[in-house]
């Protein structure tokens, strides 16, 4: 056992002070730098400096960390933070430091004079935070002490309960602590639990009067999607090439996923990692350290990657296979966009996916619970109504309206009369004696010659071939549907049978109506459209790539992760703002004054040599013509934009390509046109005379083309 030194014996048992709105709000913006509170966290955080008990759900992204790591600025001595991952504790302490903050972790990979500076540290009441595992908690029995603790945190706190989607057995020696220390306020925090697994982490924590904060789980900034998976890697790859220099997460389902789908994407030339349990413990930490210091974009891993990260930068996230239940998938799709920007969650689904997770359930001692979950999953996968509705609905909360940014907002599925299809599925079920799986279903309406078929004589019976004219992949979802209707179950025992149910005889015999939706195919999929920016002007986008590069080079110096040194949403209110005072700079959402003092100058800098640099070219227009052109707008836009007239933007762009810009010239005339203007040079012999090229092709010919013309038959030495 380490032991507290001698000097320290004496500590001083400090009283709770109160705390007013004034230090609340001063501690808000000194720390971390905002002049407002998110929905719930003022109340959260008042009730537990007042020594009340708190249960919080709150969802990643959420806020959930600063209910209780402000108070812990405010409390006298320590807060005692129980967390599951030695990542996630490092993550976060860098953080509380880069924020000024005073923070340790506390774990066995440490020598002992490391440990025993950390005690002595909260002995001295200098360290506010305190991280620590359930399993080193008996390692710190001699500071688990009211002299020394002001607050304890337990995070992940769905971690306690069997019944939540991660259950951890080491979490339920928590109980003692409160036992131990009565009168210290405690907070349990997670992102998921649904009411059982709350009442469960109440009781177990023994803290049923805790205060209890739901807010609202809605993340609008993530765009949820869900696709067929139909050419999974084809589609993951075109997806993460639209996405180039943004981070992203693919979750896979197995060790050996992970694996195969890195591999395919280094193959199409993409830079990624796999990330599993099955990789030595240094092989892990770099791929880790290098995704959260931007030295690696894309990690290809299981779930257990990013539960250690607080990474705010992460700009998509894919499950390659389908999750086991909402909570986990919750909290997986949470990782992208905790810095509010917007952020996209794309979910591959495919039945067989359904299968593999409930034969890991068989057996389970919550098979039960864990199958209900997975059922859950599914049918969100399978929703063909607003898919923000039904993952909010699981959670007990209700959205009036659609959201407009999910997949199936942006493209509402077509309903058809499928009563013909269902009579021709349950027909061939009943013809097989209800004793064949979905695949076989399929391949005998298909007319498969396969030497199953064959061998069981299939290619007799009736329906044999009976859906020739439509895809296996189609019927695969057309029978989906039916089994979510309620027309067919699957009998798990035996082999997965496709059974036929009481409303599958009205379909059958009493002409039943069925409507279906028709497949979506990966060709079928609208991308999402962002609305074009008509403020933005380039200088701005240069701005921004201006920033990210100096908070690059400010993170390697301090050897932190860069969204710790600023959030890519900070970053983006510096360079609307464009502060060039210590004054404005501390304005900014996201700058907390030990930030402002200790980067404010390098920024503001940047600013100022941005805003001269800018002024010394916007004296020059040739240049403002090139940079929106640059961009992306049109001749007219830029004509609008810069109060010019057309003649004058096209003469800029002439003049640019014969500086040696890269200008696509071609664009503006046709090969006709250009061979044209080709064809009155020889004739009239002169390259310089405009005006008499004007008059050679009268009006038949616009000014501009024959512009371009003579620039492009210059450069190309005609």
């Amino acid at each position: 056992m380490t032991q507290i030194s001698s000097f320290d014996q004496q500590a001083t048992l400090y009283n709770m002070a109160a705390v007013s709105k004034e230090q609340l709000y001063s501690a808000l913006k000194k720390y971390f730098g905002y002049e407002a509170f998110r929905p719930q966290q003022e109340e959260i955080i008042t009730s537990l400096l007042g020594g009340k008990d708190n249960l919080v759900i709150m969802p990643t992204g959420g806020g959930k960390s600063m209910c209780f790591q402000l108070p812990a600025t405010l409390f006298p001595k320590t807060t005692l933070v129980i967390s599951p991952l030695i990542a996630l504790m490092k993550d976060q302490v860098d953080g509380l430091k880069a924020n000024g903050i005073e923070a340790n972790y506390f774990n066995s990979s440490q020598t002992e004079q490391e440990q025993m500076r950390i005690i002595n540290s909260v002995v001295s009441a200098k360290t506010k935070l305190l991280y620590v595992a359930p399993e080193s908690l008996g390692q710190l029995s001699n500071i688990v002490d009211a002299k020394y603790i002001s607050c304890i945190a337990v995070d992940e706190a769905h971690c306690i309960s069997s019944w939540g989607h991660d259950f951890r057995p080491s979490y339920q020696q928590l109980g003692f602590l409160k036992e131990k220390l009565p009168t210290i306020p405690m907070i349990a925090l997670t992102a998921t639990a649904d009411k059982t697994t709350r009442q469960d982490i109440l009781e177990q924590l023994k803290i049923t009067d805790a205060h209890q904060s739901l807010t609202s789980f809605d993340r609008k900034n993530i765009s949820l999607e869900v696709r067929p998976a139909d050419k999974r890697i084809t589609q993951i790859i075109e997806f993460v090439k639209k996405k180039k220099g943004e981070s992203g997460i693919i979750y896979c389902l197995s060790r050996k996923g992970t694996e195969e789908v890195a591999q395919k994407l280094r193959e199409a030339g993409i830079k990624v990692e796999a990330y599993h349990a099955g990789l030595s413990s240094d092989q892990r930490s770099k791929v880790q350290e290098d995704f959260v210091y931007d030295r690696l974009e894309i990690v290809s891993a299981t779930v257990a990657f990013g539960m250690g990260i607080d990474k705010s930068n992460v700009r998509w996230v894919i499950h390659h296979n389908l999750p086991k239940n909402i909570e986990g998938y919750y909290q997986e799709i949470g990782r992208a966009g905790r810095d509010g920007l917007p952020s996209h969650a794309l979910l591959f689904h495919t039945y067989a996916d359904v299968l593999q997770l409930r034969k890991f359930a068989n057996g389970a001692s919550n098979e039960e619970v864990q199958l209900a979950k997975l059922e859950r999953m599914k049918q969100f996968a399978d929703a063909t109504s607003c898919r923000r509705k039904v993952l909010l609905s699981y959670f007990g909360e209700l959205l009036e309206k659609d959201c407009g940014n999910c997949d199936v907002c942006r493209n509402p599925p077509k309903f058809i009369d499928g009563s013909e299809i269902a009579q021709k599925v349950l027909s061939t079920i009943v013809r097989l004696n209800q004793s064949e799986p979905i695949t076989i279903v399929g391949d005998v309406m298909r007319g498969s010659q396969n030497a199953v078929i064959k061998e069981k004589g299939y290619h007799t019976i009736k329906t044999f071939g009976i859906g020739k004219d439509i895809s296996y992949k189609d019927w695969q979802h057309y029978i989906i549907q039916l089994i979510n209707q309620g027309f067919i179950e699957i009998a798990f025992s035996e082999g997965n049978a496709l059974k036929l149910t009481e409303l599958s005889q009205k379909v059958l015999f009493e002409d039943s109506g069925v409507r279906l939706t028709k497949p979506t195919h990966a060709s079928d999929i609208r991308p999402v459209t962002k609305e074009k920016k008509t403020t933005t002007t380039v200088s701005d986008t240069n701005l921004y790539d201006r920033l990210k590069k100096l908070r690059h080079r400010v993170a390697r110096k301090e050897k932190i992760p860069a969204y710790l040194v600023f959030s890519d949403a900070t970053l983006k209110a510096i360079e609307q703002a464009r502060p060039l005072n210590d004054d404005d700079f501390l304005k900014i959402n996201g700058v907390g004054e030990h930030k402002m003092e200790k980067y404010g100058r390098y920024f503001t800098d940047e600013i100022m040599d941005f805003k001269r640099e800018m002024e010394e070219r916007d004296a020059d227009p040739i240049n403002v013509t090139k940079d929106l052109f640059v961009r992306g707008l049109t001749v007219k836009e830029i004509a609008a934009q810069t109060e010019l007239a057309t003649a004058s933007v096209y003469a800029h762009l002439t003049q640019l390509y014969k500086n040696g810009e890269a200008i696509d010239l071609m664009q503006f005339v046709t090969t006709e046109e250009l061979e044209r203007v080709k064809s009155a040079r020889e004739s009239l012999g002169s390259q310089d005379d405009l005006d008499a090229y004007i008059s050679h092709f009268g009006s038949s010919l616009p000014k501009h083309k024959i512009q371009v013309g003579l620039a492009i038959l210059e450069q190309m030495g005609s």
